[in-house]
């Protein structure tokens, strides 16, 4: 082996954890996809969970639409259905109470719930929200239900 082939190696050694960690950017169709619940609600005031040594800060969901999935198998937290997120993780999207959002998730625990690390999270507001060329949530609700085919 030359001095070359070693700098090579060394350099992708270096470098494939950081490309590991790196997560592609889903369209809306994917993140729809993946998600195991989808709903509209509102954030609750969040309290911090200890399950053994990890902490989560639960956010109750105040649930005004089921639009895929059920909502009942998501994490629960005082008898509401909750996101559940790992506290200190950071990039999470700006979560706070009284946050109206279009959350696509997974049922599970994890560091974050969200679709797509952080991805499929839309808050609403104004009656508006965000997401891509999309600006009416019963237009996002429909393009949802389509990329799952009507499920």
């Amino acid at each position: 082996m030359n001095a070359r082939t070693l700098l090579l190696g060394a350099a992708l050694a270096v470098l494939s954890p950081a490309l590991a960690t790196t997560a592609p950017t889903l369209t809306l169709a994917q993140q729809a996809q993946r998600a195991e619940v989808i709903v509209r609600a509102t954030l609750g005031t969040p309290a911090e969970v200890k399950d053994g040594e990890v902490t989560y800060l639960a956010y109750p969901l105040t649930v005004t639409e089921t639009i895929a999935g059920d909502a009942a198998k998501l994490p629960q937290q005082d008898g509401k259905p909750a996101l559940f997120v790992l506290k200190g993780v950071d990039s999470l999207p700006d979560l706070r109470a009284g946050l109206e959002v279009v959350a696509l998730l997974y049922a599970s625990r994890l560091d974050s719930p969200v679709v797509g690390f952080n991805q499929g999270l839309y808050p609403v507001t104004a009656g508006k929200v965000a997401a891509g060329d999309i600006t009416d949530p019963t237009k996002l609700r429909e393009a949802l239900l389509g990329a799952r085919g009507g499920k």
